[in-house]
């Protein structure tokens, strides 16, 4: 049973034709009284309420989304939990996109794998408490007793006679009724819809080229607008637009903040007219190269600036006492994120105004600095959200779309900006580059007893995670970070920082465990059987549930029982992470073959507490791996002069489809609310295969991408 206020539910008759309009609160507040607002797509809204539910006299269910669709499945799994609480008939379910509005939503964001936790309860009651105005309404009307009445999908049964009503024969009937404050919700064991496998909504309009994503804007009277940047650490000096200015289509060429913009009517006679440009550009002293940046790794590792984010008892006792001392280093390159659809943002700059539309995963990010550079009050800029061909973190800044604001102020004109795939892979806002230092000591009878890490990091800022696992574990442990800021441009990439610690961190283990001489899953389990029963200061982290993906995934996997594949031995590696809510634990099985190792399978078991949609989870789970082992072997950004070496994919290497492994996925089915999914299960793909590998060849893989890494120069390919 859940409470909910008066004040968190606007109900009202649909303006016209008829129906129920239900607003439902997103915030966690229950100020603010409710008034009449204009409407909204052809019903009552209030201020104060930001998303509605909305059944129309034919019996369809309307729900307005408000977070970024990027992939990860949200306009599908928004209506299905609202549809499972009102027991909706799926096929009459629909979802619209809403634009942004910080007056109705709050945390409009695609990030964090946080959209599902956030708005579970809400979507809850909003389709309850629906579901509760149609058993009244449809009760007063038979003249009988509430607790007489059932829904089946679509309809109000009377238990007694079979008597039924559809939704939308009794949609007008529930808006003239009170709102209930006690709804009662589904019991986990209750659900139809949700935890089954269901199509994505939008399935049918990208199968048929529907106009849903950024690239797809146009508006009459739009131009197009390409910008060559600069490297990083350089400065405009000059630019000869001559001959670009003189090409067919082309209005203009701007400049602005160190960019160059051509202008144009179409995006091919733009890109033409940006190779003809002659600019000079300024070398600062801020310029790196990658042979920089591992000089600053190990001076970093070797220095005393560091700073401490977690101590727990007498490490240097520890260490001065033990048996054996285990220590290794592991480093990962910089990384583009490469999302399908390259950056690209449509702005029309007023004189009272800004209207933007694109693919943004931080809408009112886009808002607020447009409003910035405009000096315009944040209300007057309007932001319509597209849905996105991927953003893995890139699209949650706002510098693509501020481009178009700039180039549509100067020329007076609505424009798209649109990042060719080269703007998009050398453009900035990478994944960091890092490179971690491990010890860890153990006494005589291979128990850990002290642990110590360093995360050295380029524009990272804290490279750790300080009370994940196996902190809390180990009575002795010290872990610091120290950062260098650099030129090259960093943000969030996909499992922020946790993509690459994860893997550090458990092919370290599996070498501890090695040098402990025991089971690495087992020593998994005893590390956390020792945070259970003696915690070493505080343990952030659900041990129960790590431990329940641990034991599903050795047994879905067969960990240690004797496998092969068309006679040749089946080797495995094993690994788990927490991270986002979540907790993953992966096997990765290698096969030799012609005396090469190749990845044959990955078993991955998540405990996400509730599986909204079987289809979308299964699918974030997977492409998290194939994301995650794909740039572990392969992918690698370089710099020479602060010049990235690569710009496509002739020289910037992604994985393969036919490299892609099998892939089992397996849930652990628990009644907890869900937690995050579009990220936690990227963190331990790398290591699952890496210490697959080093079972397979006897070499330790400690350096991304694996195909670089002295152990596997000319092995893997």
């Amino acid at each position: 049973m859940t409470t909910a206020s008066r004040r968190n539910f606007l109900k009202g008759a649909a303006v016209a034709g008829g129906g129920l309009l239900l607003g439902f609160s997103w915030f966690d507040t229950e100020a603010g009284a409710i008034e009449a607002v204009p409407a909204v797509g052809g019903a009552a809204s209030a201020v104060g309420f930001n998303s509605y539910l909305s059944i129309n006299p034919q019996g369809v269910v309307t729900i307005l989304s408000p977070n970024p669709e990027v992939g990860q499945g949200i306009k599908t799994a928004f209506p299905i939990i609202v549809a499972e609480e009102l027991d909706a008939d799926w096929t009459k379910v629909v979802v619209e996109q809403a634009p942004l509005d910080t007056k109705k939503f709050e945390r409009q964001v695609a990030g964090g794998s946080g959209s599902i936790p956030h708005s579970w309860t809400r979507l809850r009651q909003a389709g309850a408490t629906a579901r509760q105005l149609l058993l009244t309404a449809a009760a007063k009307r038979w003249n009988v007793p509430v607790a007489d009445c059932s829904t089946t999908p679509g309809y109000v049964v009377h238990t007694a006679t079979n008597r039924k009503l559809s939704y939308g024969d009794l949609a007008t009937e529930a808006a003239a009724l009170p709102v209930p404050t006690n709804v009662p919700l589904k019991r986990p064991a209750d659900f139809k819809l949700i935890g089954q496998t269901i199509k994505n909504v939008d399935n049918p309009g990208i199968l048929t080229g529907k106009p849903l994503f950024g690239l797809d804007v146009y508006r009459d009277g739009m131009l197009f607008a390409m910008l060559q940047r600069p490297a990083f650490g350089y400065t405009l000096t000059s630019v000869d637009s001559t001959a670009a200015k003189a090409m067919a289509g082309i209005v203009d060429v701007v400049t602005f903040d160190n960019n160059v913009a051509v202008v144009g009517k179409s995006t091919w006679q733009v890109k033409k007219a940006k190779d003809a440009l002659k600019i000079e550009w300024t070398k600062t002293n801020t310029t790196e190269s990658t042979a920089d940046h591992n000089r600053l790794f190990r001076e970093m590792l070797d220095g005393d600036k560091a700073t401490v984010r977690r101590k727990d008892g007498d490490v240097d006792a520890a260490f001065k006492g033990a048996a054996k001392v285990v220590t290794a280093e592991y480093q990962c390159p910089f990384l583009p994120h490469n999302p399908m659809e390259p950056m690209n943002f449509f702005a029309h700059v007023r004189p009272d105004g800004a209207e933007l539309i694109g693919p943004t995963q931080t809408p009112e990010l886009a808002r607020n600095e447009t409003a910035k550079l405009l000096g315009l009050p944040p209300e007057s800029v309007t932001v319509q959200l597209t849905r996105m061909g991927g953003g893995f973190g890139r699209r949650l800044k706002a510098d693509y779309a501020l481009e178009a604001v700039q180039v549509s102020r100067l020329v007076k004109a609505p424009v798209k900006v649109i990042w060719s795939r080269e703007d998009d892979m050398t453009g900035g806002s990478y994944r960091p580059a890092v490179r971690y230092r491990f010890d860890a000591a153990l006494d005589a009878q291979g128990n850990m007893i002290g642990y110590k890490l360093r995360g050295a990091s380029i524009n990272a800022g804290n490279a750790t995670r300080e009370d994940n696992f196996p902190a809390g574990a180990v009575d002795n442990l010290l872990i610091d970070s120290v950062d260098h800021k650099s030129s090259i441009t960093t943000g969030p990439w996909r499992a922020p920082i946790t993509n690459f610690l994860a893997f550090a961190e458990q092919a370290f283990l599996d070498e501890v465990a090695q040098a402990a001489g025991k089971d690495p899953v087992q020593f998994r389990l005893d590390l956390l059987d020792r945070a259970k029963q003696k915690p070493a200061g505080a343990v952030k982290y659900d041990v129960d549930r790590m431990k329940g993906v641990i034991q599903l995934a050795a047994e879905k996997a067969g960990w240690g029982t004797k496998k092969t594949v068309a006679g040749k031995p089946v080797v495995q590696g094993f690994s788990v992470y927490f991270s986002h809510r979540s907790y993953v634990a992966q096997v990765g099985e290698v096969v030799m073959q012609k005396d090469k190792p190749v990845l044959h399978k990955v078993y991955s078991v998540a405990d996400c507490g509730v599986v909204i949609n079987q289809s979308g989870a299964r699918q974030q789970v997977t492409g998290c791996i194939v994301d995650g082992i794909g740039h572990a072997m392969y992918g690698r950004l370089t710099f020479k002069d602060g010049i990235p070496d690569q710009h496509n994919y002739d020289t910037y290497r992604l994985i393969r489809m036919n490299e892609i492994p099998a892939v089992e996925v397996h849930f652990v089915q628990n009644e907890i609310d869900p937690t995050g999914l579009g990220e936690p299960s990227l963190p331990p793909a790398g290591a699952a295969v890496a210490n697959a590998l080093y079972k397979a060849t006897g070499k330790r893989v400690r350096s991304q991408p694996f195909v670089e890494d002295d152990a596997f120069k000319g092995v893997l390919s």
